[in-house]
């Protein structure tokens, strides 16, 4: 669950926190933070318009493998990478998710 409006909020409180840099103008950072969560969902769940797809473990961890690589040859951090994943969703949460659908 995220913060209400928090990404447009520091977009216009700091703009130069969300700019469009060119493969050749990537600054250097020193930290990378990265929610997994929506990484962790995409790459086991490729194909969410067939109910019945399915896919192995071993494929959902390569391809999650396969994009972090993919951003650490972007962004390449000299000090820290920190991953952050939630847990189970609490009960009730989930019974709601579950009447949305």
């Amino acid at each position: 669950m995220g913060v209400p409006k928090f990404f447009r909020y520091t977009s216009e409180r700091y703009p130069c926190l969300n700019e469009l840099v060119k493969q050749y103008q990537i600054p250097d950072f020193d930290n990378m933070y990265l929610d997994m969560n929506g990484i962790i969902h995409n790459c086991s769940h490729p194909d969410d318009s067939n109910p019945h797809f399915r896919i192995t473990e071993k494929k959902i961890f390569e391809d999650i493998f396969h994009y972090l690589t993919i951003l650490f040859q972007i962004i390449k951090p000299k000090k820290l990478f920190f991953m952050a994943i939630d847990g189970v969703a609490p009960r009730a949460k989930m019974n709601q998710q579950r009447g949305r659908r």
